[in-house]
């Protein structure tokens, strides 16, 4: 148990890290071809804070841990949007800015509600009504239905086109002026340095997320708990340690704004890019009780997408309210884990 905490341990340091290195050899090269920084923290920063997400969906999916793969990102985006966006409002008032509410809620709610009836087959969804009892434990890990390579590819190609459309945007803001580029004053690293820290990067990467996944299933196991509720709480909290800590920097430096594109931002990597991975890869099933908890993100993620819209802000009681949220609902879920 010890050994498995450990290595747990070890395994989100090796994610985190590795994520760090690789987004640095990565950009350092695309710099060296001339390509803008903001494009750069678009494309590539932003796949690199959700790596450590891909790493664990995809090595849990590939082993048959599915509920780990599923409540991984489902884990990970309630934190981020109640938590992290709770804690950030609840120091200071966030305001929103146009992108993110015209642009990066609308697509972040849509991929969370596709992955959701992507999750239910046919026959199960003309009966999910009647089947979704949270009293009713014992259906919990009945398969409802399954995110398919086609159902994959298509969340894929959504992410896609936001990374375009989001770049596309901000180009044209620096060519009018509204936006200015910033200069990069960090030292220069050679070619192949910079390959060097992406294959390090992603070594670590990989070895990170086998090592999260094969003890968080050993310590669910010695704890008597579910591969889901270690997913929605242990491994998710771990895997976001990168949004946790760039959106409290930039509280930090009075860039609230920053902190909600960086959360809504992830959100839309989690489903996108890390779920559309993990299912073109090897397709990820969906028990009951996961397609209970995309519901509740589904419902989650449209709040606070009315708090953002209602004044183009979201405040200290809002903020409060999500944090109440999140811990509503780890209750709910460790009552249904135990029940």
């Amino acid at each position: 148990m010890i050994k498995a905490i450990i290595l747990l341990l070890v395994g989100f340091v090796l994610l985190v890290k590795g994520a760090d290195v690789f987004v640095d050899g990565s950009s350092n090269i695309a710099r060296k071809f001339g390509i803008p920084s903001i494009v750069v923290g678009l494309t590539i920063v932003a796949i690199g804070t959700s790596l450590p997400e891909a790493a664990v969906s995809i090595s849990a999916a590939m082993k048959g841990s599915n509920a780990i793969a599923i409540s991984n990102v489902v884990g990970s985006n309630i934190f981020n949007i109640l938590v992290v966006l709770g804690l950030v409002s609840l120091i200071k008032t966030t305001t929103v800015s146009e992108d993110v509410l015209k642009r990066d809620f609308p697509i972040c709610s849509i991929l969370i509600i596709l992955m959701t009836v992507f999750s239910m087959d046919k026959v199960f969804a003309g009966k999910v009504i009647g089947k979704i009892n949270p009293l009713l434990p014992k259906n919990a890990d009945k398969v409802s239905g399954k995110i398919g390579r086609i159902e994959g590819l298509v969340l894929l190609l959504i992410f896609i086109a936001f990374l375009i459309i989001a770049v596309v945007s901000a180009l044209k803001a620096i060519k009018n002026g509204s936006i200015t580029e910033e200069d990069n004053n960090k030292k220069e690293v050679s070619m192949g340095m910079s390959v060097l820290f992406i294959i390090l990067g992603v070594a670590a990467i990989k070895f990170g997320g086998d090592f999260v996944v094969d003890n968080a299933i050993i310590i669910a196991l010695k704890l008597g708990m579910s591969e889901t509720l270690v997913g929605l709480t242990i491994v998710a909290v771990g895997t976001s340690l990168p949004e946790l800590v760039t959106s409290i920097v930039a509280v930090a430096k009075g860039e609230n704004d920053i902190a909600l594109g960086n959360v809504v931002g992830s959100n839309i990597a989690n489903v996108g890019f890390v779920i559309g991975v993990s299912a073109i890869i090897n397709p990820v099933s969906c028990s009951m009780i996961s397609l209970v908890n995309l519901i509740l993100t589904s419902i989650v993620t449209l709040t606070i997408f009315a708090f953002a819209k209602s004044k183009n802000l979201i405040n200290r009681f809002e903020g409060f309210i999500s944090i109440v949220g999140y811990g509503l609902f780890m209750a709910y879920s460790i009552i249904m884990a135990f029940a």
